[in-house]
């Protein structure tokens, strides 16, 4: 049996019983209370694993989950079909296919050779994937760079390789590579 985990200590990808659903974690947000005797609010954003319906809910930081026992598994894309991706186990070198549905709000992330990509597994079947915090993309289109741009706050917007669009720095070109944050689709740096 896994010891019960406080709302405080929940983070994406934390997998935890939900009334008889299994969430997985995909946001948190901690909301801290303006008045001396209120108590700090933890906003979980997840999806169930089973029925891949969004979760939402809000709890006390000293508040208990019940987490759900899994594995994390590093894996890797072997490839994209028109039902869904194939996923390689690094370890077993097992192979486990999502479909697209369930990759709903990752797929723009995934490029080929992306590092740093796990997998939770519930009874030997794959059920999420886990993105890395930082993807590295290729800029495919965009408006030219303007020249004597420097380094301000002025931004347009780039066409990444997988389809993905940012709100890039005006200074950057096609070809040139960028960061983005998975979680919150942002731009963050040059590569």
């Amino acid at each position: 049996m896994v010891a019960p985990v406080k709302a405080s200590e929940l983070k994406n990808g934390s997998v935890f019983d939900a009334g008889g659903r299994t969430v997985v974690v995909t946001g948190v947000q901690m909301q801290t209370a303006s008045s001396r005797s209120g108590n700090t609010l933890y906003k979980v954003r997840g999806r169930d694993l089973v029925t891949r319906q969004k979760y939402e809910a809000s709890f006390k930081g000293d508040e208990t989950l019940d987490p759900v026992a899994c594995e994390r598994r590093a894996v890797q894309l072997l490839y994209r079909d028109g039902d869904g991706c194939t996923f390689m186990d690094r370890e077993t070198f097992e192979q486990h296919t999502l479909d697209n549905a369930s990759l709903e709000e990752q797929l723009p992330y995934l490029v080929d050779g992306l590092e740093g990509l796990f997998a939770l597994v519930v009874d030997g079947r794959l059920l999420a994937l886990q993105l890395p915090t930082t993807i590295e993309f290729d800029i495919v289109a965009t408006t030219p760079a303007l020249k004597g741009a420097s380094q301000s706050a002025r931004t347009k917007p780039a066409t990444l390789e997988t389809g993905l669009v940012v709100q890039v720095p005006e200074y950057l070109a096609v070809g040139e590579r960028v960061r983005v944050n998975s979680e919150t689709g942002a731009y963050v740096s040059r590569a």
